[in-house]
């Protein structure tokens, strides 16, 4: 049985979704199944020669009632990202913290006040294979080698909840052969008959699914779902970003 994917299209008071960075030995993709129905959005921004800054995020609430939230936050994020990253010569943790500071700003600004926003971002630096990630509240990120599947659970608290919020920013390698995959948390709560899909299902898909693009592996995660829960995407956003090091 086949579905229907798409990339992921910002609101049209919103920047649109920038097309996706081009990555020396590496390969990132983001998308999105069904209508929208939440808060989720992927985004990349370039900083610097070496590094593209992404995310995935979540602002709580239907579509309707968060859209300028969301616009608010892509437009932070194209221009925050860019700016807390480009010097060679930072600490990319403390830039990933001062991003997610400024970030957390931007989505209280524009709630006037309190709104949960889980976020995974991240820094990918192409001469050393790493990413340097937060995860504010968000479903952990899956990490890849081989078989083996490593989580990379919350650093800290959702964004959009506390002004003065503080967030831990580990870095990891992608090894060669080896690939991220984030998940929105309609994925993992996508239910059938009352019974959910899960993060160790979506762990187990990974662990066997070939590593052979960004574009396959969000698709085929999103395949899987799917296929679980039929009426998946009529009850939250489905949405995925992958980076991948092919052996190449």
């Amino acid at each position: 049985m086949k579905f229907s994917f798409k990339r992921a299209e910002a609101p049209s008071a919103a920047p649109s979704v920038a097309e996706l960075p081009q990555l020396a030995g590496a390969e990132i993709a983001g998308w999105v199944h069904g209508h929208r129905v939440g808060g989720d959005f992927y985004q990349f921004a370039r900083a610097n020669p070496q590094r593209v800054v992404f995310g995935l995020l979540d602002v709580a609430g239907d579509y309707h009632e968060n859209r300028p939230i969301v616009v608010a936050a892509r437009e932070a994020f194209q221009a925050k990202g860019p700016a807390c990253l480009a010097n060679d010569e930072i600490n990319e943790a403390d830039a990933m913290m001062e991003f997610c500071q400024e970030l957390n700003q931007s989505i209280r600004s524009a709630a006037k006040g309190v709104r949960t926003c889980a976020a995974f971002l991240g820094c990918y630096n192409e001469e050393l294979g790493t990413v340097c990630y937060i995860n504010a509240g968000h479903t952990p990120g899956l990490l890849r080698y081989d078989s083996n599947v490593s989580e990379l659970p919350a650093t800290g608290m959702p964004l959009g909840l506390f002004a003065a919020s503080t967030y831990e920013a580990p870095t990891v390698a992608v090894p060669k052969g080896g690939a991220l995959l984030l998940a929105s948390r309609g994925v993992v709560e996508a239910s059938n008959k009352r019974e959910e899909f899960g993060l160790q299902r979506l762990k187990a898909h990974f662990e066997t699914m070939p590593l052979t693009s960004a574009d396959e592996v969000a698709l085929s995660a999103l395949e899987a779902v799917r296929h679980f829960a039929l009426s998946a995407a009529e009850q939250n956003d489905l949405t995925t970003l992958a980076v991948v090091r092919p052996r190449r």
